[in-house]
Formats: C-alpha cells, sequence, structure tokens
C-alpha cells in the first residue's frame, strides 16, 4: 500500500496541471499521514508565495492497485513568510500605544481594581480614608499593587539596573527621593531630581551618580596614577644620509688640499725670489765702499718687491683657477 502510494507523483503533478494555476516547481517529497493516505509536495513558483509549497493528497483502498485524488491545496513552507497569529484587539495594546484623546476602559471585573468604600456620612472617618489612599470609587487591589511592584522592580529604574550597580549610594537615603504612601512606600518613591530619574517611580535600592550626598574629588591625597610629563624633551640624534655626509667630507678635503698647494706655491716662489736676490748682493757688497750709502739699501728693497710680486702673482693665478671653477 505505501509503494502504492509513494509512487504517484505523476499523478500528483498531473492534476497541478490541470488545476491550471502554474508555478509547478520541483518534486519535495511524501509524507504519509496513515495507511491509506499519503501527501506529495511541490515547489510553488508564483510570485509573493516565496517558500511555499503545493500539497497534493492521495489515497487508496487496501487491495486497490490505483491512488484517487483526494485534495489540492497551497500551504506554507518551514522558510515562507506567513503573516503573524491572529491577537484580539483588546489583547493587542501594548505600553506606549495610548496617545491624545484616545479612550481605554478597564476590562469589567478587572482584578486590579476593587470598590473603595467611602462617602460613609462621618467626617472623621472620610477623612481618614483619604489620607489613606481612599475617598474613590475603585482602589487598587492588592493583587494590583503586587503587579506594579513587580514590574517596577524589574524595570531600569530597579535595584539590578546598570546605572544602580555602579551608583555611589541608594535612593532611600538621597534628599531628593519622595517615598510612596501606603503599602509601597518602604520599597518604592519618585525621584524628583531634574538632572536624575526625574517623575519616574525609583526603587529604594535605585541609584545615580546624582546623589544628594555625591562629592567632586578636592585633589587631596595621593593620585590613583602617576602624573605623566608631557614637558619632558628627549633628544634624539637622526643619522644624515650617507651620499650628503661623503659629498661634504669630499668637499672638505678638495679644499684643504687646494689651500695647502697654495700655500706651497708661494713658499717656493719666495725662496726663488731670495736666491735669485742673493747673489747680486753679494757682489754688490764686494765692489761696493765700506761706507753706507743709499745705494747700498737698493738691493734689498729690490728683493723685497720682487718676494711681493710673486705673491701677488700667484694670488691672481688662484683667483682666476677659482673663478673657471665656478
Amino acid at each position: 500500500m505505501r509503494s502504492l502510494l509513494a509512487g504517484a507523483v505523476d499523478v500528483a503533478r498531473s492534476a497541478l496541471v490541470e488545476l491550471g494555476e502554474g508555478g509547478i516547481g520541483a518534486y519535495l517529497g511524501v509524507t504519509f499521514e496513515n495507511e491509506n493516505a499519503a501527501t506529495h509536495r511541490f515547489t510553488a513558483e508564483l510570485p509573493g508565495y516565496r517558500g511555499w509549497q503545493w500539497a497534493v493528497v492521495v489515497a487508496a483502498v487496501p487491495g486497490a492497485d490505483h491512488v484517487t485524488l483526494s485534495e489540492l491545496v497551497l500551504l506554507p513552507g518551514p522558510d515562507s513568510l506567513v503573516a503573524p497569529a491572529w491577537v484580539p484587539w483588546n489583547e493587542r495594546i501594548r505600553p506606549g500605544d495610548l496617545g491624545p484623546g484616545d479612550l481605554l476602559a478597564p476590562l469589567p471585573g478587572d482584578p486590579r481594581l476593587v470598590p473603595g468604600y467611602v462617602q460613609s456620612g462621618d467626617p472623621e472617618v472620610d477623612e481618614t480614608a483619604l489620607e489613606i489612599g481612599l475617598g474613590r470609587k475603585q482602589v487598587m487591589s492588592f493583587e494590583g499593587r503586587l503587579e506594579d511592584a513587580q514590574r517596577w522592580y524589574e524595570s531600569d529604574y530597579g535595584p539590578n539596573s546598570e546605572m544602580a550597580k555602579a551608583a555611589p549610594s541608594t535612593c532611600g537615603l538621597c534628599g531628593f527621593y519622595l517615598p510612596l504612601g501606603g503599602s509601597l512606600r518602604a520599597a518604592f518613591g519618585v525621584c524628583g531630581n531634574e538632572f536624575a530619574a526625574d517623575g519616574h517611580v525609583v526603587h529604594a535600592e535605585y541609584g545615580c551618580g546624582a546623589h544628594s550626598d555625591t562629592t567632586l574629588p578636592t585633589g587631596a591625597g595621593s593620585p590613583q596614577y602617576s602624573a605623566y610629563d608631557d614637558a619632558a624633551v628627549e633628544i634624539v640624534e637622526i643619522p644624515r644620509p650617507r651620499t650628503e655626509t661623503a659629498e661634504k667630507d669630499d668637499t672638505a678635503a678638495q679644499d684643504e688640499t687646494a689651500v695647502t698647494e697654495d700655500t706651497a706655491a708661494v713658499d717656493d716662489t719666495a725662496m726663488t725670489a731670495s736666491k735669485t736676490t742673493a747673489p747680486e748682493a753679494t757682489s754688490s757688497e764686494n765692489t761696493a765702499p765700506q761706507d753706507t750709502t743709499p745705494e747700498e739699501t737698493a738691493p734689498e728693497d729690490a728683493a723685497a718687491t720682487a718676494v711681493e710680486t710673486a705673491v701677488q702673482d700667484d694670488t691672481a693665478e688662484k683667483n682666476d683657477a677659482t673663478g673657471q671653477t665656478d
């Protein structure tokens, strides 16, 4: 029987083609509903139905040699996009949905409300009732107060919030804390600090950095961290490029060599001039009379003049060479 039901793939596809809706995709497999029925599934290639499947249900009785078509239907698959589950209108309202002009009445017999039992006619009784929160047609029940307390405890203004864990103290010790009246007074109050949780109901163990006892650091005592001296100067030697240093060294060596050669040339010229003048002075001494006359000083003046002339010529040659080099 199962083999007969599982082999009816062509029968199921032919039924979908005859339906005329189109969009018949690849065969996905078969699932058995029971011993006499099975469902063949095909991919639905229809616009707007991504992930949906064509389902064809076939059936057969024991001993039959063919199957019978029972149903053809388009069903969502595991990856299909479907609408959310239907929710009754009175259960769709969420916190924050109420806007200006909207009306939201409590449900009949709301367990959060109970009668107020006031207006007894006795002024003293009525005054006492007003002080403890009565004086209204309905008041919040004990169950309603428990629900509120649990919701406030688990909110962002409860003792387990990140703000409360990092606070230096708690709201129960803060001067901005305004305790509630009645049975909730011991655990909850309203924050009156405009820079903190202003106007919100906070738990007594909640806290923040705007606590009334908060003091700013005075700067006294030892610092928590060592001071960083940003005025310190660190001397760093930057190496010069190798090429520039080598060129400067070569230039300095050439200058020193030129100066040395010029000095040697001047010395050689002076020595030559002295040697040339010396024989002339000797012969003059041998022929001149013993008395000192102005003519005796002439050779010495001539030698000095020759030396100065040689030095000037050498300096001129040096300047000419320097100009040609430039």
